[in-house]
């Protein structure tokens, strides 16, 4: 995979009760997808939808794994009522096999996971950019780990307008 810190986001539907699940991978998975996540998650509570899916997130790389997400991106999820318990976690083969989206922040992410599919036979998941469903088509979600707190407000917002209209767009 990659060799810097960039988000994915993956659903997947569930074999038996559930109708989803829901994996957010980036390379580092401690701002933009953990954030992704977390709105996902709130987004489908609110709804009192969340027993229809399972969310997660996890790395391309693995420098991150185990940390908590960047301590700007939990502040940024505080402020708008969200929390987040993830874990960084590094994407695996088995997810393109068992998830039916992956959705990456970049177009560096996305040329690093079409890479890696060509690697896993059989693979499942529908490989897309989750800003190709912001309403105000602003297509990169860019990360926010060299920026300021405003750069994280940023990305919390387009996840929002993204994570809202994946989710009309599933049902």
């Amino acid at each position: 995979f990659l060799q810097f810190s960039k988000c994915l986001l993956c659903w997947r539907k569930p074999v038996e009760d559930t109708d989803f699940l829901l994996r957010i991978p980036y390379l580092g998975n401690i701002c933009r997808s953990p954030i992704a996540e977390a709105v996902f998650r709130k987004l489908i509570a609110d709804q009192n939808i969340s027993d229809k899916w399972i969310t997660d997130s996890a790395a391309v790389s693995d420098w991150n794994v185990g940390r908590s997400p960047d301590a700007r991106a939990i502040n940024c999820l505080r402020n708008h009522g969200t929390n987040t318990t993830h874990k960084a976690r590094q994407i695996t083969k088995e997810d393109f096999l068992t998830f039916d989206y992956i959705l990456c922040m970049d177009e560096s992410n996305l040329r690093d996971l079409n890479r890696k599919v060509n690697q896993v036979k059989n693979c499942k998941a529908k490989i897309e950019l989750l800003g190709s469903y912001d309403p105000q088509k602003q297509l990169i979600i860019e990360d926010p780990y060299y920026g300021k707190d405003s750069d994280f407000e940023t990305v919390y917002e387009q996840c929002l307008r993204c994570c809202k209209a994946f989710l009309e767009k599933s049902h």
